[in-house]
């Protein structure tokens, strides 16, 4: 079957592969000049089915009023005269009492699991590299309170099958002793042995080119204008550059993805939410963390790297806006040096912002739409790099007609089913 895969990040790719795995003929379309251009390109880095609570919590609604007169929430709320921001935020205030916020972890927790067994499958038959780093996450509390918080609700995800285990500070500078120095601020940590990090952006380019040995074409520099429907199947892609015709589609255009189902009657539910990353210069004999982890009472995420070290942190909702101010940056790099003060240079930032591709559940939306020829890969949040093998099993799955290994509820369109 001749199959096009709108988009050629995380979960374009991995479609892609999984699909020519499976025999089919491939073309991707992407209006980048390489893959992992956009969200895939200088994400958090880290593979955490430890840390896959729903951002729709109880805590939530909180954090985003005080964002509008406060700079320091994790969750910040811009106002804009934009009706998608304001059904998208109503939608995800809905999700955020305790109930939703179980029944959307456990789901999370579900597909991460799988998807992370899927990412070391692919690995294992391609040999793709992405410094990986496979010595378990560390999530940090500085305050004794949100340390056992964190303990007590930590069952929602042991439950699930996640491993995690609660170190004091002893414990935690003995696991990374770049910790060492300020352990005495540490309260605790949770520690997630099975979780693991690497470069997104790396593995996403290493895959593409293992698919263009499978036969996948790539047709880079081309911008998906919308989909011409006739009847129930799409019948063609229209594009900048002409027109593609497939027996199958897949959607994996991220934040962009609800602009071309608009036209189609379907209104997605995903709304850019942005992140910002820097990266900066380590030393190989500097002391940089052994392992990646979170500043969880500041939500500050970093992950080690070869000679490198990516900090990320923050969640606008903030429009399709990526442009960012060194100041934006300012209170990361200041919580990063707390924690690693002679880590690296922290004087040579590498700085990036991109848009997260966010549901209100945190859920990514997976398989058939109202076309029956036309599928869906989407709305990864933040946790696609951890996903993404996953849910492009879960679709190829769909295309086959084959039962996927998972339980996918919570992971599709309302009142369809998956193929």
């Amino acid at each position: 079957m001749r199959i096009a895969v709108l988009g050629a990040g995380l979960a374009g790719v991995t479609s892609a592969y999984r699909l020519a795995r499976d025999g089919h003929e491939v073309v991707v379309v992407d209006r980048g000049e390489g893959a992992a251009n956009f969200t895939s390109f200088a994400n958090a880095g880290l593979v955490a089915p430890g840390h896959a609570y729903a951002w729709s919590s109880p805590r939530a609604p909180g954090m985003l009023l005080r964002s509008l007169w406060r700079n320091d929430q994790a969750l910040r709320f811009r106002p804009a005269l934009d009706p998608a921001l304001w059904r998208w935020t109503l939608k995800f205030l809905a999700q955020c009492t305790s109930e939703r916020a179980r029944i959307n972890t456990t789901t999370k927790v579900r597909l991460c699991r799988y998807a992370q067994d899927c990412l070391k499958a692919v690995v294992a038959e391609t040999g793709v590299g992405y410094e990986g780093r496979d010595g378990g996450l560390l999530y940090l509390y500085r305050k004794e309170s949100s340390f056992e918080a964190a303990v007590a609700k930590m069952s929602v995800l042991t439950d699930e099958g996640i491993e995690l285990q609660a170190l004091d500070p002893a414990a935690v500078a003995a696991l990374d002793p770049a910790l060492a120095p300020v352990s005495g601020n540490l309260a605790g940590a949770l520690y997630a042995p099975g979780d693991e990090s690497g470069d997104a952006r790396r593995f996403t380019l290493g895959l593409a080119e293992v698919c263009a040995g499978l036969g996948v074409q790539f047709r880079w520099g081309e911008t998906v204008r919308r989909l011409a429907v006739e009847g129930d199947s799409v019948a063609r892609v229209v594009t900048d550059r002409g027109e593609l015709q497939a027996e199958a589609y897949v959607l994996a255009l991220g934040v962009y993805s609800p602009h071309l189902t608009r036209d189609l009657g379907l209104d997605l539910p995903i709304y850019p939410v942005k992140g910002y990353s820097v990266t900066i210069p380590t030393d190989p004999g500097g002391t940089a963390p052994r392992i990646g982890g979170v500043d969880e009472d500041n939500l500050v995420a970093y992950c080690p790297l070869d000679g490198r070290l990516r900090i990320t942190a923050t969640a606008e909702f903030a429009g399709y806006d990526t442009s960012h101010r060194p100041e934006d940056f300012a209170a990361m790099l200041r919580l990063a040096r707390e924690l690693f003060p002679e880590a690296g240079d922290y004087e040579q930032p590498d700085f990036w912002a991109c848009l997260r591709p966010m549901t209100p559940t945190g859920i990514p939306i997976l398989g058939r739409s109202r076309q029956r020829n036309l599928f869906l890969n989407t709305g990864h949040g933040h946790m696609g790099w951890t996903m993404a093998c996953g849910t492009a099993e879960i679709v190829a799955d769909a295309i086959a007609g084959r039962r996927p290994a998972i339980d996918t509820e919570g992971m599709t369109l309302p009142g369809l089913p998956l193929a």
